[in-house]
């Protein structure tokens, strides 16, 4: 059986140019990365603007076990499905971050016959947007602290900075560090941290902007920290913000690729769900839906963590409504949820977990139900996409399809497109055209009118199925502070664990009964939301035993290896 990376290697790839010739993109919009990757200008904005919009299509997932259950796979398949149905299809999706590259998931550009090509591109630097992102991000980190050194004339106060450096690898010692050590010329001393480079709230920015100009905007009211009076200090403050932005003069411009079966990709911004929303930009999806049919954007980890925020935080900025909601899942991580089983990276499958088991699937199915409802909640219709493995029986498959519909999905179909590519999601495909034809009343869960602590109570209630909401003293005055500032109009973006439904990984299935605690409030007001921490969440990941990256090297032709 071939890997990923050789399935990758030994496809036929189109120039680049011809990818956007097929899709409306004129050549006067690419700036070229070679031949098989491009930037589009966003010029091309002025041009379409007037074209109809497609069918907006949002793929997210049940809650996954820590090896994932095929979100990626199933959207850069299904797009090729609808390709294969004489359909105009563009594929939206995050770049991923070299953390899980190199750490536990590897790569993310799809899997076995449904990928992003070049793969190997694809997940190692594609055309430098993250790192453009941390360099953006880390020049304020310096500005901040070359403004202490120099006399401090804007009075921060160094106890109340929250702008730590970023790098893009999972560096597990760089969490907590003190800076400034060496003597008065090497800076004030003080503790700090690293965050994952595509945790920072630039990230969240260049995802979440319309243009050059609102991307200075956003950049300029981020918040580093107070004065000593307790007045906030921003990015412009420090004068810094028109420099990061040049720094992300190219990084705000979309970088188009192809699919194995040749339908267009836009691959653009990259920050995680579970601490940040978790999607990719609004600029691709906006060029996408001038130029296609059918765009399938993807939300990161499941309903309750990147399909939340893609509708209460993405679309309330974009002002797009979607029109169906694709919603993952495999037999082995319902059967994870039943409490049974346990998935650990790196260990072999319980063999609970590849073995016929009905009453597993029907226990762990409270949470597929859960994400349905979800979903349901903000008035668009589900086709739950079944992705399938070698492992999974006929009888499982039809109690799944069962169980779904009950629950109130659409439709529930099976998913073969890691083994078959587009020909292996005609079905689903199907479906969800057929779903994106029906009338829908897609809404918001909240309004931005209601207090910091309704719309948290309303998101951990409805989505999460908490019943209470607690809320640390850390917490209640933060809520307090931004609501003084005038902040308090701002979506939520709420920051837990992607392993469960609730704050705590351990509880799998649908929980009920728990309180939600909120240990800490914080503030993206370049972004534009506030984040409530539910519990300890890590903003820099660390290594597994055997790190993805001890697999990765250059063979005796020069070809990579060891990426999957």
């Amino acid at each position: 059986m071939l890997s990923d990376l050789e399935i990758a290697q030994k496809a036929k790839i189109k120039d680049i140019r011809e990818i956007a010739e097929s899709i409306g993109i004129d050549e006067e919009f690419l700036e070229l990365y070679g031949n098989y990757k491009a930037k589009v200008s966003l010029e091309i904005m002025r041009k379409i603007e007037h074209n109809p919009l497609g069918k907006y299509i949002d793929v997210t997932a049940i809650t996954p076990t820590p090896l994932g259950e095929g979100k990626t796979v199933t959207t850069i398949g299904l797009s090729q499905a609808i390709g294969k149905l004489k359909k105009r299809v563009f594929t939206c999706i995050r770049q991923p971050s070299l953390g899980p590259v190199f750490g536990i998931k590897g790569g993310a550009a799809g899997g076995g016959y449904s990928q992003v090509i070049p793969m190997e591109d694809f997940n190692l630097h594609l055309t430098g947007d993250v790192h453009a992102v941390g360099i953006a991000h880390n020049l304020l980190a310096a500005f901040i602290d070359n403004s202490l050194l120099k006399g401090n004339p804007l009075n921060i106060d160094p106890l109340s900075i929250t702008w730590p450096r970023v790098v893009d690898v999972s560096d597990r010692a760089l969490r907590h560090i003190i800076i400034g050590l060496g003597g008065k010329d090497d800076g004030i001393p003080r503790e700090t941290g690293f965050d994952i480079t595509v945790a920072s709230e630039v990230m969240a920015i260049l995802a979440l902007t319309s243009d050059i100009f609102d991307l200075k905007k956003r950049l300029s009211n981020i918040i580093i920290g107070t004065t000593k009076k307790g007045a906030p200090v921003t990015a412009a403050d420090l004068k810094a913000s028109g420099a990061m932005t040049v720094l992300l003069k190219d990084a705000i411009k979309p970088t188009l690729m192809q699919t194995l079966e040749h339908t267009p990709v836009f691959v653009h911004a990259g920050p995680f769900a579970n601490i940040a929303h978790g999607n990719s930009s609004i600029i691709a999806d906006k060029i996408a839906l001038r130029l296609a049919d059918y765009v399938v954007t993807e939300s990161g980890f499941g309903a309750d963590c990147g399909f939340e925020k893609f509708a209460n935080i993405k679309c309330r900025y974009s002002g797009l409504k979607p029109d169906c909601v694709v919603i993952v899942c495999s037999i082995r991580a319902l059967k994870m949820h039943s409490g049974q089983f346990k998935v650990i990276p790196g260990k072999p499958l319980d063999k609970g977990l590849i073995e016929e088991n009905l009453d597993a699937i029907k226990k762990g199915s409270t949470n597929l139900t859960k994400h349905i409802e979800n979903v349901s909640l903000f008035g668009i219709p589900a086709v739950v996409a079944i992705n399938r493995f070698t492992t999974d029986t006929e009888r499982e498959v039809e109690l799944v399809k069962e169980l779904a519909l009950n629950a109130g999905a659409k439709a529930a179909e099976v998913s073969n497109v890691w083994a078959e590519g587009g020909n292996g999601g005609l079905s689903l495909a199907s479906k969800v055209l057929e779903a994106c034809e029906e009338k829908h009343d897609f809404h918001f869960l909240y309004p931005l009118e209601k207090s910091i602590k309704e719309k948290i109570e309303i998101i951990a209630t409805k989505i999460y199925g908490a019943e209470r909401v607690s809320y640390s003293p850390t917490a209640e005055e933060k809520i307090k502070l931004y609501t003084r500032w005038g902040f308090n109009s701002l979506p939520i973006c709420m920051a837990k664990t992607h392993l469960s439904l609730s704050h705590d990984p351990n509880l799998k299935g649908a929980p009920k009964g728990f309180t939600l605690p909120i240990e800490d409030v914080r503030l993206s007001a370049g972004a534009g939301f506030i984040y409530p921490l539910c519990g300890k969440m890590r903003t820099m990941p660390g290594l597994p035993t055997e790190p993805a990256g001890t697999r990765v090297d250059i063979d005796e032709k020069g070809r990579i290896v060891g990426l999957f």
